[in-house]
């Protein structure tokens, strides 16, 4: 049988080259897993800007967020600057905001969802080189406990970062995943009852410590006017306590005891917003030796028309106070005509004062 013409390639044969073994990716951990990643993770970039003294923590997004018992997932990040605030200074006309006065900050709260976008910068002001090199900045993933009125629960996750890290005037991200909170004190036997409950009522006196907010207060004594002038210059970070997740607040002030004295003072009220500025002073007269005997209460309050007006928090100063409460009374009363201002943490409970 005949045999038609067979064409042939001129050109070499081509040896098939295999491709090399693509790496496998590790699929992202489920929220029920009990590895340490499945309290997800947390992006975010810092920014240490030594022209204006400022750090920028810029909050992106949180991934695989384990949800609670409840479900619902409404979180915010909050930061602190590790350790705490330092001490008062003793200086005429601070700047409006430093460092030692509020070393907390948070975000707005992104509801139902385990991967919330912020991509909201919380910025320190006064921050130096020297804060950079002492100091940790602690981020904590928590779920809002106001927006339906629960109880007050641990952080979904946090993570530390050591800022003497940073690179002056260079931004830096991290993709970092979070870890259960660390307490400064633990039960030795956490495996009893007892053991638990104390563990339970550390974690909710400190939540309740953090979460109330700060208020920033402005004393003077006035060799002219003979007399305490009272200045409330701002809130920040207030506890919200309505429904639609923000407060009404005012401030209240009482100087105890002020027997036949105007000793009772309020600010305006300023509608819907945790961070209030308020900029109002108030006076009280009387020598400092015998102001410097007193007391000073001063609160802040969600107001409410028609029912009580909600408590949000509080602060005492005087010569019996702690800390910088106390500083801060007696390195005004102790001078004349130098105005100091100083951020002071608000306490939770109400404090009573007998007459």
């Amino acid at each position: 049988m005949p045999v038609g013409p067979v064409w042939v390639d001129p050109r070499p044969p081509v040896t098939p080259v295999r491709s090399a073994p693509q790496p496998q990716l590790d699929p992202e951990p489920e929220g029920d897993s009990d590895d340490s990643t499945a309290l997800g993770t947390l992006e975010f970039t810092l920014l240490f800007d030594t022209d204006n003294s400022t750090l920028h923590c810029t909050a992106h997004r949180a991934k695989g967020l384990k949800p609670p018992a409840s479900g619902s997932m409404d979180t915010f990040v909050k930061a602190n600057l590790l350790p705490g605030a330092s001490k008062v200074r003793a200086r005429c006309r601070p700047p409006p905001l430093t460092l030692g006065q509020a070393s907390q900050l948070r975000t707005r709260t992104v509801r139902g969802t385990r991967g919330p976008v912020w991509e909201e910068t919380l910025t320190y002001h006064g921050f130096t080189l020297q804060d950079a090199r002492r100091k940790t900045l602690r981020l904590c993933v928590c779920e809002d406990p106001w927006l339906r009125r629960r109880r007050r629960a641990p952080p979904l996750g946090e993570l530390r970062v050591p800022l003497r890290k940073l690179v002056p005037n260079r931004a830096r991200s991290f993709d970092v995943c979070l870890e259960r909170r660390r307490l400064t004190k633990r039960p030795k036997s956490l495996d009893t009852a007892r053991g638990m409950s104390l563990y339970e009522q550390e974690v909710e006196a400190e939540l309740a410590s953090e979460e109330r907010g700060r208020v920033l207060l402005s004393l003077c004594y006035s060799s002219q006017r003979g007399g305490l002038l009272v200045g409330v210059l701002r809130c920040a970070h207030l506890a919200p306590m309505d429904a639609n997740g923000y407060s009404d607040p005012f401030v209240r002030l009482f100087l105890h005891p002020n027997t036949g004295r105007k000793s009772k003072y309020k600010t305006s009220v300023r509608k819907k917003t945790l961070n209030p500025e308020f900029n109002e002073e108030f006076f009280y007269a009387g020598p400092r030796e015998e102001l410097a005997q007193k007391t000073l209460l001063v609160s802040v309050w969600d107001y409410d028309l028609g029912t009580a007006d909600d408590f949000i928090g509080g602060v005492q100063l005087s010569s019996r106070a702690g800390g910088e409460r106390q500083q801060h009374w007696r390195e005004c009363l102790g001078h004349s005509d130098r105005r100091l201002e100083l951020w002071h943490p608000l306490d939770g409970a109400p404090l009573q004062l007998s007459d």
